[in-house]
């Protein structure tokens, strides 16, 4: 039998109380979270004992963080201060460990003026050193396209993925769209890598329109992911 699809919200964009997120949660039937925003803090922001009294309230209600919503790889790369965001990072890998989650969502930093063949090696030695940081950790690093980062086109986003085997793929189709974009040419070249989808959808102009509404082929996106094995969505 087919897995059933596995559905996880930003639940803080329903409140950024967590008691508030479990009960939307609920209310919708979904898996658990992204977790983002708790109880007016960033995720990465978070002490290890506030994780852990989060982690009893989810597992009290049945529920689970399937990845941390992380701001990792989102300072400039000409001048954002690199150490402090790796220091970041390990205390968000720390922070996996105790809420169960699998996965931590990245990005490839800000890049100024569009010149991106000038930070291509920079953005490279820094993404590479934040993937040996959670090496060994059993949790997995996830790209997720955005818009004026480096991997904000799918070709800009498989350069990523071809140098780092090791590192997956999130496939976000509002966030592609208001980089110009085409969804189904940004999913042929990212399907095989893409370990879950934002449901996200957007019109020409970028604004973000109900999934379907948009022009970002989600149907059949989606329809392909699930004949590929995949399952999680956010």
């Amino acid at each position: 039998p087919m897995h059933p699809i596995q559905i996880f919200a930003f639940s803080d964009e329903a409140t950024w109380q967590v008691d508030g997120q479990i009960k939307a949660l609920l209310r919708n039937e979904l898996q658990g979270m992204e977790i983002r925003g708790v109880d007016s803090q960033n995720i990465a922001d978070i002490s290890l004992e506030k994780a852990r009294e989060v982690r009893k309230k989810l597992d009290d209600n049945g529920l689970s963080v399937w990845s941390m919503g992380s701001p990792i790889g989102k300072i400039d790369i000409v001048n954002g201060d690199f150490p402090a965001h790796l220091e970041k990072l390990k205390h968000l890998l720390d922070l996996s460990q105790v809420l169960g989650a699998e996965n931590i969502r990245m990005f490839s930093f800000y890049i100024p003026g569009n010149d991106y063949a000038v930070w291509k090696n920079k953005v490279m030695d820094q993404m590479g050193e934040m993937l040996r940081t959670a090496e060994g950790s059993s949790i997995n690093l996830c790209h997720e396209n955005e818009k004026g980062i480096y991997g904000d086109v799918a070709v800009r986003c498989k350069e990523l993925l071809d140098t780092f085997p090791q590192l997956k793929n999130i496939f976000d189709p509002a966030n592609f769209i208001q980089s110009g974009q085409d969804t189904l040419e940004a999913w042929q070249l990212l399907r095989d890598r893409t370990l879950y989808l934002h449901i996200k959808d957007a019109l020409a102009d970028g604004r973000v329109v109900p999934a379907g509404k948009g022009i970002g082929n989600l149907p059949s996106i989606l329809k392909d992911f699930i004949a590929l094995g995949g399952r999680q969505v956010t």
